[in-house]
């Protein structure tokens, strides 16, 4: 589970980074970042959504719960004091954890977020 202090969960903040944030796209997820990042906060916050789309809500949760994931582990690596919104694709449902990941990674790296040491560093490493 994601702890705490990364969590993104007023709909409010959620709202704001979605209308006025930066937005990359990969055909797996989207990635949605605050354009200022907050100089006061010590660490980067996430949130995740998948619309009714995806399926129904076990798969729904499973898929959220898979990118949620894969972001925990890689958290030391990101650079602190952005808001992000991680919207899942319907494609996500047959994807494999290795893709996933190699996505999710590429969203990052895209986005500025990963620390200029770790863009080298494969997954799992």
């Amino acid at each position: 589970m994601l702890p705490s202090p990364f969590r993104l969960r007023r709909s409010d903040d959620i709202a704001r980074v979605r209308h006025k944030g930066r937005r990359w796209q990969h055909p797996l997820i989207v990635l949605f970042v605050n354009v200022q990042p907050q100089e006061s906060s010590s660490v980067s916050r996430f949130a995740f959504v998948a619309g009714r789309h995806i399926g129904r809500a076990t798969v729904r949760n499973r898929a959220k719960r898979r990118v949620r994931e894969i972001v925990r582990h890689h958290l030391d690596t990101l650079k602190p004091g952005h808001d992000c919104l991680w919207v899942v694709r319907p494609p996500i449902v047959v994807a494999e954890y290795a893709e996933l990941e190699r996505a999710v990674l590429e969203l990052l790296t895209r986005a500025g977020l990963r620390h200029d040491d770790d863009h080298g560093r494969s997954p799992r490493e």
